[in-house]
């Protein structure tokens, strides 16, 4: 086995580097799990919290977000400098533990608490994970490492569905437990325990054997020297580059927001529109992730590495745009119809293209930055994206079912409207942003021809450049 520092031989098959991915992606399966299970519990813990629609919006959404978002930079700056396995492996155990103590929530604001904490932990997981696949990997094969660990999230969305339907209904006879130290818990509470805590197991494994990989591409004083990157210089690098990140970032966020609709609130849609149980809803749902999201992020991933071997340069944003156009009428055509199985037919197509922006969003920034901003690059999309589609999106579903059409049976509506504004703007901004992007890449192709020129190493080249010098 050869150490992660050492220069790949062309042609090997990088299994360490594989290795790497798959554990990052098993613990992103367990992060979507923790966040994602509160979805299909939304009945019984508006009943015994007392909470309306907009409430548990805030706790599903902007409650994980708005901590996600905050911590995510000053997290990220510590992965571009420090080891980046030991800040992980600390997010894992800690998020993991918040999501229990979801489980002892008494209140709206214990809720709150623990999800922001939930929220916390997390934040150290994408920024750093995407910056060592970068690392690891030559950048033909970016776009399907970054895709496979982005399976994750549907796996364990998906299995957050499963888990929590069979939790249900394994305890729907029984509605108080009582356990050592926490005394009497109802059902919902318990499951908080039993898909938080294994995530402990998750970051042992993941401090044992993961190593930090040597960083590559690392942005030089002018005097070829290593530069060592304040968090100012990743601001000042998207400020140089404003038109391509501002369409990137909200442009990514938007299509976001369309996904988080989908995964937040298509639980409550068929129990209240079909009327179907929280163990029926929880197995369909489950099923569908498992194949249709999970689908869609590896043939995200494919397409953008098949554009980038035909000379795309553009092809993290080109995939996008092409996979948020194909969502737009799925997402809303599935809240419209009457049939049970023509709306799971839609929501099939919706969720598969609704995957697409998991790996090319990380791809489009890992191949434009240079190392030493990658993480705090990424962690500032992460901040974008999560308070624009995650807290702001799914909040927005429940405002407008709640205060514009006053009935929960109307959520599918709200889902409707919401997605077909982000994902119309989600279209417009990537495919403007294919241009800015490309222009982007040839400015700092040009910097890297001045800086052989002048002698010295060209360690700066972005890892897309080489398509467009």
């Amino acid at each position: 086995m050869h150490s992660p520092n050492t220069p790949k031989p062309k042609g090997k098959r990088h299994t360490y580097e594989w290795y790497v991915v798959v554990i990052c992606m098993l613990a992103y399966v367990f992060s979507f799990i923790d966040r994602q299970v509160l979805a299909l519990m939304i009945e019984p813990i508006k009943r015994d919290l007392h909470l309306t629609d907009t409430q548990f919006s805030l706790l599903h959404g902007f409650a994980f977000s708005l901590f996600y978002a905050v911590m995510g930079m000053p997290i990220a700056y510590l992965a571009d400098r420090f080891a980046r396995p030991r800040i992980i492996a600390a997010g894992i155990a800690l998020w993991s533990v918040a999501t229990a103590t979801c489980g002892l929530s008494q209140s709206f604001v214990h809720m709150f608490a623990s999800r922001m904490s939930v929220g916390v932990g997390e934040a150290a997981l994408s920024p750093g994970t995407y910056s060592m696949i970068a690392d690891y990997f030559p950048k033909e094969k970016i776009g399907r490492a970054i895709g496979i660990y982005s399976l994750g999230s549907f796996i364990g969305g998906g299995i957050a569905f499963l888990v929590g339907g069979y939790v249900i209904a394994l305890l729907k006879h029984a509605s108080v437990f009582t356990l050592p130290l926490t005394g009497e818990l109802r059902a919902w509470q318990l499951t908080f325990f039993i898909v938080g805590l294994p995530g402990l197991f998750v970051a042992f494994v993941f401090m044992l054997t993961v190593r930090d990989p040597a960083r590559k591409g690392l942005a030089q004083d002018g005097a070829g020297n290593v530069k060592r990157v304040a968090m100012g210089d990743a601001l000042r690098f998207i400020a140089s580059h404003r038109k391509t990140f501002f369409c990137h970032y909200v442009g990514f966020s938007f299509y976001a927001m369309g996904l988080y609709c989908l995964m937040g609130w298509t639980p409550a849609f068929y129990m209240r529109r079909f009327g179907l149980t929280p163990v029926e809803t929880g197995y369909m749902l489950g099923i569908v992730m498992l194949l249709a999201n999970t689908t869609g992020v590896f043939c995200g991933g494919w397409l953008n590495d098949w554009l980038l071997r035909r000379g795309r340069s553009d092809a993290p944003m080109r995939a996008a745009w092409i996979g948020a156009a194909c969502m737009l009428v799925p997402a809303i055509a599935f809240t419209q119809t009457t049939s049970l199985n023509a709306s799971l037919a839609w929501l099939v197509a919706a969720m598969f293209f609704a995957s697409f922006p998991l790996p090319t969003s990380a791809a489009a920034m890992q191949a434009l930055a240079p190392n030493q901003m990658r993480a705090q690059i990424s962690a500032m999309f992460l901040l974008v994206s999560n308070l624009i589609g995650l807290g702001l999106g799914t909040t927005l579903v429940a405002l407008i079912t709640d205060k514009v059409f006053g009935s929960p049976l109307a959520v599918g509506d709200s889902m409707a409207i919401i997605n077909a504004v982000a994902i119309v703007l989600a279209v417009v901004l990537l495919y403007v942003g294919c241009r800015q992007y490309r222009a982007s890449l040839d400015r700092e192709a040009r910097e890297v021809r001045v800086t052989i020129a002048e002698g010295q190493a060209p360690e700066k080249m972005p890892a897309g450049a080489a398509t467009t010098a």
